[in-house]
C-alpha cells in the first residue's frame, strides 16, 4: 500500500501536499461565489480556524468572474469546483485557480477533458480527481448492483489513467462514500495502486454531532493506516466547524499539534465542582493560546491529581475547591471560582515559566 511519505509532492498555491508532507486541511465555502464579500468573510474565518486550502463552487460565468476577484484579495489557496461544464474550469483556471476540482465523468467527452488538463499543464496547477458514490457510472451500478469499494478505486483509477496518458500527472485523487466501511475499503483500494496524493473525506456525514462522530470513526481509520495527503471533514454546519474538528482528528492521531491539547474528565458521583462548565470554560480560554503544551480539567480527588500529573497544567476539582497542578506538582488549592483565573495567569506565563 502506498502511504503517505510515499505519494507524489503536489503543490496547491503554497500549500505541499503529499510525499510525508503535513495533512493538509481543507473546507469548502457555503456562500454564493457570486457573493463576493461574504464569500471572502468567510474565507477570513476559515483561514484563522487554521483552514489551509480553501474550495469554491463555480457553477457558472458570473461564479467563474467572481472567483477571480475573490483571487486577487486573499493568500490562501484557493481550488474551484467544476460540475458539467468543461467551460467553466478552463475560465476558472485562467481566473487564478490553484487547482481544480473535477469529475471527468461529468465534464463532457474525452476532447473536452483534454482542453481542460491541456489548461491545467499551461497554467502550471494541479487537478483534483473526484469520484462520489453518488455519480458513479450507470455501468458500474449495472455490473455490481450498487455502489461498491472496488466499482469507486476502479473509476478513479480510470480517470487517472485517461488524464496520465494526456501527458499529465499533476493530480490529486479522492472517492467519496457517506458509508464508513465502504469509503474506507474504496481508499485503501485506491492507496495500493494510486501514487498520487488522496484527499479524504466521508462525504454528506450529516449534521455537527453526527458528522463529526462519522468523520472521525472513518477519517482515523485511514490516517491511523496512513492513508490520506489532504483532509476535509464534511459537516451539515459552518464550515469553521469542518475546520475544528479536523484539527481535532489529527491532533488526537498524533499527527498534527494544534494549540493547547485540553483533556477532561467524565462526570460521576464523586464530582463536587461545576465540572462541565469549567471544561467549557477552558477550552474557550485555551484557544487564544498557541502553545503545545497538555491542559487537563479533572473533577474529584480520586484520580485527578494523578491523571494532571501527565498534563503541563491541571485542574482536579475537590468540594467547592480545587487544586492547580503545574508540570506534576501541586501548586496551589484555591476555590472553585479562582480556578480559570489561575489558569489562565499560568497561561500568559507559560513561556517565561518553562
Amino acid at each position: 500500500m502506498i502511504t503517505r511519505d510515499q505519494t507524489k509532492k503536489i503543490s496547491v498555491g503554497t500549500v505541499t501536499i503529499g510525499g510525508g508532507s503535513p495533512i493538509a486541511i481543507q473546507s469548502m465555502t457555503n456562500t454564493r461565489t457570486q457573493d463576493v464579500d461574504s464569500s471572502l468573510e468567510q474565507i477570513r474565518r476559515l483561514t484563522e480556524a487554521g483552514c489551509e486550502i480553501v474550495r469554491l463552487a463555480v457553477p457558472d460565468q458570473e461564479a467563474a468572474e467572481a472567483f477571480g476577484r475573490i483571487r486577487r484579495k486573499v493568500h490562501v489557496p484557493l481550488v474551484a469546483d467544476i460540475h458539467f461544464d468543461y467551460r467553466l474550469a478552463i475560465a476558472a483556471i485562467e481566473y487564478g485557480a490553484d487547482a481544480i476540482r473535477i469529475n471527468p465523468g461529468n465534464i463532457g467527452d474525452e476532447e473536452r477533458v483534454r482542453a481542460v488538463v491541456e489548461s491545467a499543464r499551461d497554467h502550471g496547477i494541479p487537478i483534483r480527481i473526484g469520484v462520489n458514490g453518488g455519480s458513479l457510472e450507470k455501468r458500474f451500478l449495472e455490473r455490481d448492483g450498487s455502489v461498491t469499494a472496488g466499482a469507486l478505486a476502479q473509476s478513479a483509477l480510470e480517470k487517472v489513467a485517461m488524464i496520465e496518458n494526456m501527458g499529465y500527472d499533476r493530480l490529486v485523487v479522492s472517492v467519496k462514500s457517506s458509508d464508513i466501511p465502504l469509503s474506507v475499503r474504496a481508499h485503501e483500494l485506491l492507496a495500493a495502486s494510486c501514487p498520487y496524493p488522496l484527499h479524504i473525506g466521508i462525504t454528506e456525514s450529516g449534521t455537527a454531532l453526527r458528522g463529526t462522530v462519522k468523520s472521525s470513526a472513518g477519517l482515523g481509520i485511514l490516517l491511523w493506516e496512513g492513508i490520506g495527503d489532504t483532509i476535509r471533514v464534511s459537516l451539515t454546519s459552518d464550515p469553521v466547524q469542518e475546520v475544528t474538528v479536523a484539527k481535532q482528528i489529527l491532533s488526537s492521531l498524533g499527527l498534527r499539534r494544534s494549540g493547547i491539547e485540553v483533556v477532561s474528565c467524565p462526570t460521576c458521583g464523586r464530582t463536587q465542582i461545576d465540572l462541565i462548565a469549567l471544561a467549557d470554560q477552558v477550552e474557550e480560554l485555551v484557544s487564544g493560546y498557541d502553545l503545545p503544551i497538555k491542559v487537563a480539567v479533572m473533577g474529584c480527588v480520586v484520580n485527578g491529581p494523578g491523571e494532571a500529573k501527565e498534563a503541563d497544567l491541571g485542574i482536579a476539582g475537590g468540594v467547592g475547591e480545587g487544586l492547580l497542578i503545574k508540570k506534576g506538582e501541586i501548586v496551589a488549592k484555591l476555590p472553585e471560582e479562582q480556578l480559570l483565573a489561575a489558569l489562565k495567569e499560568e497561561l500568559e506565563h507559560w513561556s517565561s515559566s518553562k
